[in-house]
């Protein structure tokens, strides 16, 4: 069909269309190709669920296995013990067919009674979202306020476990890498505080976008709870989570306390290997064997050192885009302070940033969401959005999971042009500060 009858066919009006005039019809034509269905592989930047690797896909694309079958618990056995691997754990370990949600809920209804006071560690979206569903179920909530763009200070969390002479606080609850704001809680110093204070407190740790992206020491850092998710660092679809749990957290969950079933770890650990309440999730399971071969081919360390790699050469590109001279005077929207026509990390604590993921602050009067869906409808890139009181403020570049120099560079490419079309002020050059990092 040739580009005429195209647009006649389009305005379905063929005679009218020929007495449009040719600017009109060029403007059609634009429009239609602006607004074609990108080609191509889509480019998928989200911080969650993440890229899943072509092995992984090929491994679920088999027939379903009875899960009770000698076959399938040797599969469920390898993957038991591979994600203690992952954990660097030699205590219990719970899984469920749930998103991340589902073991936060584990970790409160196995280990508390209503009323229990737990200290929250503010650092963001997901630190608010735990916190209100503690509410919901009938605890106590004491918040160790913070910045989003700095984090808690860990003197701080010290101070108010030494002023609770009579231990009435349960247990201390953070977020280990906030996937909202792309900042890092320091699990190790947050331990160190508590037994400083020799307080009994438990500690219970927010895995899901840390794990399998850099280190975590579940026993040597003392966690007693630790809760993970299957769609990022794992590289699996949504829908399995998990708990990594001391023995001390174990015993204590014995005891009385919120309802529970499906989470019940009591019933659970009467099953080999502590199994599902309920039908296992098969392919899922099929897809987290081919992961954690993937994770032990490359190595912990490796894969530790790639995600650095690539967190600091996208680090590079933002601070390139928002350049010295595009600074300006300061300001606040929607709880948000940045400068005046610069973009910039949102995590403003260096020792702090998240190695998974990059949230990115926009110039103000400018609308982030605009940008991503230019991204995504014109250029095939999925980007993550500002959540809570930062949505349209702030847009956020995830690199966990399978990824590598290419992808990575593609997508800060796009992240280019996708600001260039939106009218987004930038410093041009970014591409080249991230390929400069990754060739150092």
């Amino acid at each position: 069909m040739c580009r005429w009858a195209a647009v006649r066919s389009c305005l379905g009006d063929r005679a009218g269309a020929t007495r449009l005039n040719s600017r009109r019809v060029e403007h059609i034509l634009r429009s239609r190709v602006v607004n074609a269905k990108p080609r191509g592989r889509q480019f998928f930047q989200n911080p969650g669920p993440t890229n899943i690797p072509d092995r992984i896909l090929r491994a679920m694309d088999r027939a379903t296995l009875d899960f009770l079958s000698d076959e399938f618990m040797a599969i469920h056995r390898f993957c038991h013990a591979g994600v203690k691997r992952v954990l660097k754990t030699q205590q219990h370990l719970f899984m469920y067919a749930s998103s991340g949600h589902g073991a936060w809920e584990a970790s409160l209804v196995n280990l508390f009674q209503p009323g229990d006071t737990v200290l929250m560690l503010e650092s963001g979206y997901f630190s608010e979202s735990w916190e209100q569903m503690a509410t919901n179920l009938g605890l106590k909530i004491e918040r160790i306020a913070a910045d989003w763009r700095m984090g808690v200070r860990v003197a701080d969390v010290a101070r108010r476990l030494e002023a609770d002479k009579t231990h009435q606080i349960k247990a201390v609850l953070t977020v280990h890498n906030e996937t909202a704001t792309g900042l890092a809680t320091p699990i190790a110093e947050i331990r160190r505080a508590i037994d400083g204070t020799k307080h009994p407190a438990l500690l219970l740790v927010d895995t899901i976008s840390s794990l399998g992206c850099y280190d975590f020491k579940m026993d040597a850092w003392g966690v007693d709870v630790c809760v993970g998710g299957s769609q990022k660092g794992l590289m699996l679809p949504t829908g399995m989570s998990f708990t990594g749990v001391s023995e001390k957290a174990f015993t204590l969950s014995k005891k009385p306390g919120l309802p529970r079933h499906y989470w019940n770890w009591e019933m659970m650990t009467r099953r080999e290997p502590q199994s599902f309440v309920g039908t296992t999730p098969v392919h899922l399971f099929f897809a987290l064997e081919e992961s954690i071969k993937l994770i032990e081919e490359e190595g912990l360390d490796a894969i530790f050192a790639r995600h650095r790699r690539l967190a600091d050469a996208t680090r590079a590109a933002v601070l390139h885009w928002g350049g010295a001279s595009m600074g300006g005077a300061s300001c606040t929207t929607k709880g948000v302070t940045g400068k005046v026509g610069t973009l910039e990390l949102f995590c403003a604590d260096p020792s702090r940033l998240s190695d998974s993921v990059t949230a990115v602050i926009v110039p103000d009067g400018h609308d982030a969401n605009a940008m991503r869906t230019v991204a995504l409808n014109r250029y095939n890139l999925s980007l993550g959005g500002g959540l809570g009181p930062l949505m349209g403020r702030v847009f956020r570049i995830g690199h966990m999971g399978d990824l590598n120099e290419p992808m990575l560079l593609g997508s800060l490419a796009t992240v280019e042009l996708a600001f260039k079309t939106s009218n987004i002020p930038y410093r041009e050059g970014g591409v080249d500060a991230a390929i400069k990092s990754l060739a150092a």
